[in-house]
């Protein structure tokens, strides 16, 4: 596995270090940079008060994520929107609440669907003047505002060593689930000039890459 936000409470592994039964792999930590990531939005526009959260509620990843989002929302003192979306026919309505509630930003949970629909997804956040942080650095460099979360390359990669290792006889219950060890902010400086947002030198200086 490459892909799970929280493999132990997904049910996939018993735990990090001994996963036990025939599962094995890699966890994006998607839960844990939660906080993170509404941090930095609200470093870029600390006015916010309101951030709406589009989830995909068939995710099994998903509790675990609302979960940490809204304490890291608290925290923060903004308010969340939570809109759930099932598929891409829902997306246009979505947004239509989103703005209908008066968001002033969005976080886009990590969803499969999601990733499919990025360009769809970043041009309906143009559309409605919505600063928009996503999970992983595609969305961005479509024209999304701004990406932070694990290296998806990277996990890809040492993702290989272990299909290496089960190939050559290694138990899958032998090799501890890992967790990223590179991450990313990615930001997109065209967009952010389109929003009317200046990115502060302090979190410009943090970027692993820009997007101009």
């Amino acid at each position: 596995m490459t892909l799970v936000s929280d493999p132990v409470e997904s049910g996939l592994v018993a735990n990090l270090a001994r996963p036990g039964g025939n599962t094995t792999g890699f966890s994006f930590m998607h839960p844990e940079l939660s906080r993170k990531r509404l941090e930095l939005l609200k470093e870029i526009i600390p006015k916010i008060a309101r951030v709406a959260v589009l989830s995909n509620p068939s995710n099994p990843n998903t509790p675990p994520l609302l979960r940490e989002t809204k304490a890291a929302a608290r925290a923060l003192k903004l308010e969340l929107q939570v809109v759930e979306v099932r598929d891409s026919t829902q997306l246009d309505s979505a947004f239509s609440a989103m703005i209908r509630d008066r968001g002033d930003a969005l976080v886009v949970m990590p969803d499969l669907v999601f990733l499919d629909q990025r360009r769809r997804i970043v041009d309906l956040a143009a559309q409605n003047r919505l600063p928009a942080m996503y999970p992983w650095r595609e969305p961005v460099d479509a024209g999304g505002l701004m990406a932070y979360g694990a290296n998806g390359p990277d996990i890809l990669r040492r993702a290989a060593v272990y299909v290496d290792r089960i190939v050559k006889g290694t138990k899958p219950s032998d090799l501890p689930v890992e967790q990223p060890t590179k991450f990313e902010l990615v930001i997109n400086l065209k967009t952010a000039k389109a929003l009317g947002l200046t990115i502060p030198p302090s979190i410009l200086a943090r970027a692993d890459s820009v997007v101009e």
